[in-house]
């Protein structure tokens, strides 16, 4: 029962372990470059 119960506990250390280890990744898109006058002037944009 010992061995069993120690097998369980490291089990349970390493799954902890692994899901610690992975980061999320960061999905949110680059903020848009401002537009500068000449290329509003060219495109037409405001």
């Amino acid at each position: 029962m010992t061995k069993l119960t120690r097998l369980a506990l490291a089990g349970l250390f390493c799954l902890s372990l692994a899901a610690c280890a992975t980061q999320q990744q960061d999905l949110t898109p680059p903020p848009a470059k401002p537009v500068d006058a000449k290329t509003k002037l060219e495109s037409g944009r405001r």
